[in-house]
């Protein structure tokens, strides 16, 4: 029998995780009984009653197992974790709001019964804030334009994940993975399912313009090289519009020497200008050498504090 195993993360999702564990089991003893499960949830140090839930999820339930980080280490970071810990024939990851729908679980599997070793959720409309989910869409078709591999929009990282491919998560050793561009660039044959995505069921998003300005940066500093060309070509712009308007002031000055008064305002407006333009481009330049500096520091992925339900060796421990 077939192992499949469910990967949750976790944060803060105390009226979530004890429903979710529900929909989960209900949907592997009555539509997919031909497969063994395990549901791992990894929880990214929550502090609202979500740790003390999920004990008595897993004293109930000894197919459903824990994680517990010593401390929040991003959303990107658990759930790739995550995934390296889990011990079935295929991994599906999902969220623990609903809105991954628990339904497109059977979907998936009958396309990895196929054959596609990843099989992931495309949104094709969403329920959220209509203007963020515009935002959304530009921002995936501007990363796709300027990306230098493909990119897939609106892929959340909610999917089915075949052994092989997870076993490619183990051996790349990123300490600052990023999925979506993950399966995108090193990601074996894929199957692409279209899917609404709902409302959260219950709770607040933790999203904010902070972790989803944090994405786009990931994004754009692990897979273009849009912002240090476009401050290369920024730069040698405004130095050429810089010389033409110093040789037209330098011409006009000679010409009409006692008549032509330049005055301080041009020079003003040009330092601050250009001082702008640095400033930006060393930010942007900045998150370049900060996905370095994490890359290079090399520190574990998460720490954890703790595990629940866990008898069996680990993939990642076995030799």
């Amino acid at each position: 029998m077939k192992k499949v195993s469910v990967l949750i993360p976790c944060y803060n999702e105390v009226e979530n995780v004890v429903p979710m564990s529900e929909a989960i089991r209900e949907l592997f003893e009555s539509q997919c009984k031909q497969y063994d499960y395990e549901l791992l949830f990894i929880d990214n140090d929550s502090t609202d009653g979500t740790r003390d839930l999920l004990y008595e999820i897993c004293e109930n339930n000894i197919k459903v197992k824990a994680i517990l980080n010593a401390k929040n280490f991003g959303q990107f970071n658990s759930p790739y974790y995550g995934i390296m810990q889990t011990t079935g024939d295929c991994t599906i990851l999902m969220s623990c709001d609903f809105q991954d729908p628990v339904e497109m679980i059977p979907k998936y599997l009958e396309q990895w019964e196929q054959g596609y070793k990843i099989v992931i959720g495309i949104k094709s409309s969403s329920k959220e804030n209509r203007i963020m989910y515009a935002l959304r869409s530009l921002y995936y078709k501007m990363i796709k334009k300027f990306s230098d591999v493909e990119q897939i929009e609106h892929f959340t990282g909610f999917g089915l994940y075949d052994r092989d491919f997870v076993n490619v998560l183990r051996s790349l050793d990123d300490p600052a993975p990023f999925l979506r561009g993950i399966v995108a660039e090193l990601g074996f044959k894929r199957k692409e399912i279209e899917y609404q995505q709902p409302q959260r069921r219950a709770g607040k998003t933790h999203n904010n313009w902070y972790s989803l300005y944090d994405a786009a940066m990931l994004s754009f500093t692990s897979y273009t090289k849009i912002g240090l060309r476009l401050a290369t070509f920024m730069g040698i712009g405004c130095g050429t519009i810089s010389a033409v308007i110093a040789l037209i002031y330098l011409v006009l000055k000679l010409i009409y020497w006692n008549e032509f008064i330049a005055g301080m305002a041009p020079v003003l407006i040009g330092m601050f200008f250009l001082g702008s333009v640095q400033l930006f481009f060393i930010g942007f330049i900045g998150e370049y050498i900060l996905s370095i500096n994490q890359r290079v520091m090399r520190r574990p992925l998460v720490i954890e504090e703790g595990r629940i339900n866990f008898e069996e060796k680990m993939p990642k421990e076995e030799k």
